[in-house]
């Protein structure tokens, strides 16, 4: 499963490694948007397989930000 943005914004904080255990509504990603926290869950339990962002990257709406298999 892709993890995508679900708006524009930085990377403020990556809360997992690749090879880590999700749960379903875990956050995954926090991302900061006209300083606002805007945290990205994982949709699904699984496995982080690919981390595709940094902390303090930038994203658009949409960019895939893990893959969670």
């Amino acid at each position: 499963m892709e993890l995508k943005a679900s708006m524009a914004g930085s990377v403020w904080k990556v809360n997992v490694n690749q090879g880590d255990s999700v749960s379903e509504g875990q956050d995954v990603v926090i991302l900061e948007s006209m300083k606002m926290e805007i945290p990205i869950p994982a949709e699904k339990t699984g496995t982080v397989q690919e981390l595709r962002v940094a902390e303090g990257d930038f994203v658009n709406e949409g960019d895939v930000l893990a893959i969670i298999d």
